[in-house]
């Protein structure tokens, strides 16, 4: 079946309504509004942000060797502080603790995951500006 290209600005708002409404509805009924944060509850007994936070600790650990720094990797300890966000996927936002060479250190970690990509990536790893 063929599609039907419409130039009419009243159609064009029609569908970009009809779209925005349902990708909002979709996302609420998920996890809220689309583009706001939203605070995990219990994240030291969540496994799914626990194991977040070491993948990100262990993705900035193989940058560091990519990279060839002198400087020491990460050991992960756990997260302390997460929230989501619906994007194209779910972004989270992690507060991470970690030793480096036996001195504890906060990092800040920004990870998207796409579910059903079986996708997830590490956007930004830095340490605790606070």
């Amino acid at each position: 079946m063929g599609a039907l290209l419409i130039r009419s600005p009243a159609m064009t708002l029609t569908i970009l309504l009809v779209t925005v409404t349902s990708l909002s509805i979709g996302a609420e009924s998920y996890r809220g509004m689309v583009g706001g944060r939203k605070e995990i509850e219990n994240v030291k007994g969540n496994e799914e942000v626990q194991e977040l936070g070491k993948f990100s600790v262990d993705e900035y650990n193989q940058r560091l060797k990519l990279k060839k720094e002198e400087e020491e990797g990460l050991e992960f300890v756990e997260v302390v502080g997460a929230e989501s966000q619906v994007v194209a996927g779910i972004k989270y936002y992690l507060k991470i603790s970690a030793t480096q060479n036996g001195s504890p250190r906060m990092f800040d970690s920004e990870v998207v995951v796409k579910p059903w990509l079986r996708c997830k990536k590490l956007l930004n790893f830095a340490p605790t500006s606070q």
